[in-house]
């Protein structure tokens, strides 16, 4: 087989595991959900049904889960298949791969396909769920077909860029980080390159561009437009990129395996007891072995000697060799682990790259913002646009910078664990606030540029006119509150998951769960109604069910009363703060939204301080059944 037994083992294997049909069972359901709570709001709205209404409501609709589906499953793809090869690295299997009978192609390509497995039967268990769209009219078979093979191309995109990146990359959070970024640049860039030139380039950046591209294939009049429009390019493009990075990785999956990190601190090790050696020591060391045993207390009585001097065999032991120290002995503070975190690479050199990218997309957020500035959009009055133009490059760039935070919290956590390290620490003199604080101040440290970035461009706003300066406060304590949240929800996930490929799955999904579901929500809410106070009813089984899905995850393990509360009361207060800053009620959406993610936080904080327990992966005792 071409691809290699790594993916057919997968194949064999996925059907008896709960979550490979608990997958598809819960996407497909949440795609009915979504259907049904559009046409209850499209229903409240309208006294009378003609075909004419309902056609047009399913080209919105289908306008709408289009590009949901497409940012949910391409951010699926990138993460599974970059946390699938990171976390081989992680726990050293990645050596035994390479010792196998198995080429670069089938491990390389085999490793992609198996990760993303669930992520293609998921758009499998969608497809004819889209199919009964066209029974509203309003839109084809045909506009289906395109929408799902562009959609099928990012997938293949998205996650071969997340493996390449991964086995390029040594460190677990690196290899996520470094995924998150280029996926925001790949598609800011191409926007705006669409948006502010012109010519060829604007045509290629277009055809490169995901979101043209599935709103392309959406669009009602596509099928005048040709075969060769818009999406069928970028379905080219895509596949050419796809190809690309696995003849990358392939080609260089040997050189960048084993991690180079590890090689180059063995040599300096070496380097560095060659340096510090005496000078007369290395003689000393190839005498003839003969002159060392009759020195020894166990060599007199070989050699035949009738006397044992007990000083000579305190010399010689192991406990009594006094080694030359060239350097000073750096001072370790009380909490050794935010030391650690602060004053070590603890993450690897290669973070400053992470950065400097970071640097990059911040670079081009600003000149959106600059940009919009110049031309007057961003000073738009609430009346005229609900949402403003200087929110559009803002929103995915606080996403970004989130979802970085989020996963050097979880990394942090599941890199101990792999590493065999978690259990010496837990049975060290550290108290949990000393390991919790510590490794919540080591991220806030690290990631301090993912922090500092939205505030920047906030108070730019500020300072232009753009925002006032009540909202610049609500905006800067909304944005400490989800900072604090998802530092907190990536080590409660790190220390209740004893998998590191789940935790790291559990603790992403829920950060961009949650801005997707406000996204779809606003959406919904804006383009079916416009009396927003009063369309709880028919949001009620979104609501629920976010719910229902906030109490599975966060409460796995310590389901306490006070996750309870937070897992019911968060999606709630998620909808409360949506349609009151709808009708520019922004104080109250503050309130409530800081008020709910703030005991959301001290739910998850409070039972790791005070009541410390961390998921190993021993669930039985020996003997136990």
């Amino acid at each position: 087989m071409l691809i290699g037994p790594i993916f057919s083992r997968e194949l064999v294997t996925a059907p008896r595991r709960p979550q490979h049909f608990v997958y598809r069972g819960v996407y497909g359901l949440a795609l009915f959900v979504l259907m049904y709570t559009a046409f209850l709001v499209f229903y409240g709205t309208q006294t009378s049904f003609t075909i004419g209404d309902l056609a047009k409501f399913g080209s919105i609709l289908f306008l709408i889960l289009a590009p949901l589906q497409l940012a949910l499953l391409t951010f699926l793809a990138a993460l599974r298949a970059a946390s699938a090869v990171a976390l081989e690295k992680d726990k050293k299997t990645i050596l035994l791969l390479l010792m196998t009978r198995l080429s670069n192609h089938e491990l390389v390509l085999g490793k992609l396909l198996a990760s993303l497995l669930d992520v293609f039967v998921m758009l499998a268990t969608a497809l004819p769920i889209f199919m009964l769209l066209t029974l509203f009219g309003g839109v084809s078979p045909a506009q289906v077909v395109r929408v799902f093979a562009v959609t099928l191309a990012t997938i293949l995109a998205a996650g071969s860029l997340g493996s390449t990146v991964a086995l390029a990359r040594d460190k677990t959070f690196q290899s996520l980080a470094m995924t998150a970024l280029i996926l925001v640049i790949w598609v800011a860039g191409f926007e705006a390159l669409a948006l502010a030139g012109s010519g060829p380039l604007a045509t290629f950046a277009a055809a490169a561009s995901p979101v043209r591209a599935i709103l392309s294939a959406a669009h009602p009049f596509r099928d005048t437009l040709g075969l060769w429009a818009i999406d069928t390019w970028f379905v080219l493009v895509a596949l050419a990129a796809s190809a690309l990075l696995n003849a990358l990785a392939i080609a260089r999956l040997r050189v960048w395996n084993p991690g180079r990190e590890l090689l180059v601190k063995k040599d300096e090790e070496e380097e560095k007891d060659q340096r510090t050696e005496e000078p007369g020591e290395k003689n000393q060391r190839t005498k003839e072995p003969k002159n060392q045993m009759k020195n020894s207390a166990f060599g007199s009585l070989v050699l035949g000697s009738s006397e044992f001097d007990p000083e000579a065999a305190r010399q010689t032991h192991v406990d009594a060799r006094v080694r030359a120290v060239g350097q000073k002995s750096r001072q370790v503070w009380d909490n050794p682990v935010l030391w650690r975190e602060m004053c070590t690479w603890a993450y690897g050199r290669k973070v400053l790259i992470i950065k400097v990218v970071y640097v990059l997309l911040f670079a081009m957020a600003l000149a959106a913002i600059v940009w919009s500035l110049r031309t007057g959009a961003a000073y738009a009055r609430a009346s005229e646009t609900i949402l403003p133009a200087a929110a559009l490059p803002l929103a995915p760039f606080f996403l970004v910078s989130l979802v970085i935070v989020n996963a050097l919290a979880v990394t942090s956590i599941t890199n101990e664990r792999d590493g065999g390290s978690l259990d010496l620490l837990l049975v060290t003199d550290l108290s949990p606030k000393e390991f919790l604080f510590g490794k919540m101040g080591g991220v806030a440290y690290v990631t301090w540029e993912m922090l500092a970035g939205p505030l920047i461009l906030s108070l730019v706003l500020f300072f232009a006119g753009a925002l006032t300066f009540e909202n610049l406060l609500y905006l800067i304590l909304g944005l400490a509150v989800m900072d604090l949240f998802v530092i907190t929800l990536g080590i409660h996930c790190g220390l209740n998951y004893e998998s590191s490929r789940t935790a790291i799955g559990v603790s992403l999904g829920s950060v961009f769960f949650l801005f997707l579901g406000v996204v779809t929500l606003l959406m919904f809410m804006i383009s079916f109604s416009s009396s927003y106070q009063i369309q709880l009813t028919p949001f009620l089984a979104f609501v629920v069910g976010g719910s229902v899905g906030l109490f599975v995850t966060l409460g796995n393990r310590n389901s306490s009363s006070a996750i309870g509360w937070a897992a019911l009361l968060l999606p709630f207060a998620t909808f409360f703060a949506i349609t009151n800053f709808l009708v520019d009620h922004i104080a109250a959406a503050f309130l409530v939204s800081s008020a709910t993610y703030g005991f959301t936080t001290a739910a998850m904080l409070v039972p790791a301080l005070y009541e410390f327990d961390v998921a190993m992966g021993r669930s039985k005792v020996p003997g136990e059944e």
